[in-house]
């Protein structure tokens, strides 16, 4: 039986992933590290929307930054990520 706290934690990753924004986020660094204002213009998103979804999926350690000078590019978090991504690609093309 999963324990109250990870179960929590579980729930809230997949409410992260529930929304189709973050899910094309998430497709747009499936492979790349990209910055905050290229995102925008690849998901034709303003660069405030865009940080605050990635603002909320740092939170949940689904993505993490790094920053060149003044730039900061964005990557997933881990090949865990992209496993859950890719397992739930694979189920609803089954």
């Amino acid at each position: 039986l999963l324990d109250s706290a990870s179960a929590r934690t579980l729930a809230e990753t997949f409410e992260a992933l529930a929304d189709p924004n973050r899910l094309r986020l998430i497709s747009a660094l499936f492979g790349q590290e990209l910055c905050v204002c290229d995102l925008a213009a690849v998901l034709g998103m303003s660069q405030s929307a865009v940080s605050h979804q990635l603002r909320y999926l740092r939170a949940l350690r689904l993505v993490r930054s790094r920053k060149d000078g003044r730039v900061v590019y964005y990557n997933l978090d881990d090949d865990h990520i992209r496993d859950l991504f890719q397992r739930g690609l694979e189920h609803i093309h089954h």
